[in-house]
């Protein structure tokens, strides 16, 4: 990244999220001298443990960050309790509803045979009327006993539950693949995808019942769509979804799992009250007043 900020000379880097390649962006930024716009600041669980490595990250990106976008009133108020100006602190919403809802027009009059292949085995599925249940799972945090846990809780309900298929697009680290698919491949309702590209997986989260999950975008998109998340993890750094009822942390217990997927599946008006909650990560539009608010401090 020093070549190219040396090449370009920029006025300001945008970095988006937490991954440790939005830290490095921002760090070769700092380094040569380049303000820096962080797209998503403010999002904390109060863990450095968990996430891991995100909250660090996100913690290292914002101390060195000079233009501030966050995506919620609490993200906001996190940067200022930590000292970011309040003149830097613009509340947007989060650009992944507004790539979300870009997406979800489009496919409105899109057909399904185009994401054939990257559906694979769950194409058929997609395309009939039987419930789907989409899982992602991938955390770092949750390696070794956490994923034993959690396959063994997805092998239970897809044996208590064969009218339901379970898809499930598995991360590429062995640390996910070996687990599930040691405890899950022998399954005829548990379909064990390739990673998905961005479109395929908004059809299929689009077509499910409902999100078994330990990311943290699929948090905020899931809701866009009206799919109530269950979140396989201890801590969330979407405190917000939880609140609004369209998020219900799980944890890695298999019986918890078990409990509230069950109580999904099962119980209408439960299921009601979380696909009707309002979503309070955006409105779609992010995008517009990141672009806003850097016109007005660059010109």
């Amino acid at each position: 990244l020093a070549e190219v900020l040396s090449a370009e000379q920029p006025d300001v880097v945008l970095v988006q999220g937490d991954t440790t390649t939005t830290f490095a962006g921002a760090l070769a930024a700092f380094y040569a001298g380049v303000p820096v716009g962080h797209v998503e600041a403010g999002l904390r669980t109060g863990d450095l443990t968990a996430p891991f490595p995100e909250e660090a990250n996100r913690l290292l990106t914002d101390r060195i960050t000079t233009y501030h976008f966050a995506p919620t009133k609490r993200c906001r108020d996190a940067l200022l309790a930590e000292g970011a100006p309040s003149v830097r602190v613009w509340l947007t919403g989060n650009t992944v509803v507004d790539a979300l809802l870009w997406v979800r027009d489009r496919l409105r009059d899109a057909p399904l045979a185009d994401h054939r292949t990257e559906l694979a085995s769950a194409y058929e599925i997609i395309a009939g009327d039987a419930p789907v249940v989409l899982v992602t799972g991938h955390r770092r945090e949750s390696f070794g006993g956490g994923f034993q846990d959690i396959c063994r809780a997805l092998r239970q309900l897809a044996t208590s539950r064969p009218e339901v298929h379970w898809v499930y697009p598995v991360h590429l680290n062995p640390e996910v693949q070996t687990p599930v698919r040691q405890h899950l491949g022998d399954l005829p309702n548990v379909h064990l995808l390739a990673p998905l590209a961005y479109v395929p997986f908004v059809r299929l989260m689009d077509r499910a019942t409902f999100v078994l999950t330990d990311s943290g975008g699929v948090q905020e998109e899931a809701p866009a769509l009206g799919k109530p998340v269950l979140v396989m993890r201890e801590v969330t750094e979407r405190q917000e979804g939880v609140e609004a009822g369209t998020a219900r942390l799980v944890g890695t217990d298999p019986d918890c799992i078990v409990a509230e997927c069950l109580r999904l599946l099962d119980d209408s008006a439960a299921y009601r009250a979380m696909s009707r909650a309002h979503n309070p990560f955006g409105d779609g539009r992010a995008a517009e007043r990141t672009v806003a608010a850097l016109a007005s401090v660059l010109g």
